[in-house]
């Protein structure tokens, strides 16, 4: 009975890791109008996919403290198919939210955005775990 227990257990366990979105983990974003870059953390937030800030940078690579350290940078985010998502992303250099575009390929991450029909490149992202 017990190894019954311990194995079902244990694929209930293994379903819910195989279950997770292909975008969750840790993103290093490209860099802004100030050559500063982060890592950004996606996560589960409800039904949706959202993205905390977890690291900044400088335009050297040398790790930064910033007031926007914990805050969330990707938000309001759903899989739309063949790896595009949909949702928004906020630019701290420009203290701005934008509709996003997120285009998913392998551990590429094309994100683009718009906000009141201006529309901003954000660039490449790239898994780093």
């Amino acid at each position: 009975m017990k190894t019954f227990l311990f194995t079902a257990i244990a694929a209930i366990g293994l379903g819910t890791m195989a279950m997770a979105d292909p975008l969750e983990g840790t993103w290093q974003t490209g860099r802004d109008d100030n050559g500063n870059f982060g890592h950004i953390r996606v996560a589960p937030c409800g039904a949706q996919l959202c993205g905390t800030l977890v690291r900044s940078f400088d335009s050297s690579g040398n790790q930064i403290s910033t007031e926007f350290d914990g805050r969330n940078i990707i938000s309001q985010t759903v899989a739309r198919g063949s790896g595009e998502y949909r949702g928004k992303v906020y630019a701290p250099d420009r203290d701005k939210t934008y509709n996003s575009r997120l285009q998913l390929s392998g551990n590429s991450l094309s994100v683009s955005g718009c906000v009141l029909g201006i529309c901003r490149n954000g660039g490449t992202w790239t898994r780093v775990q």
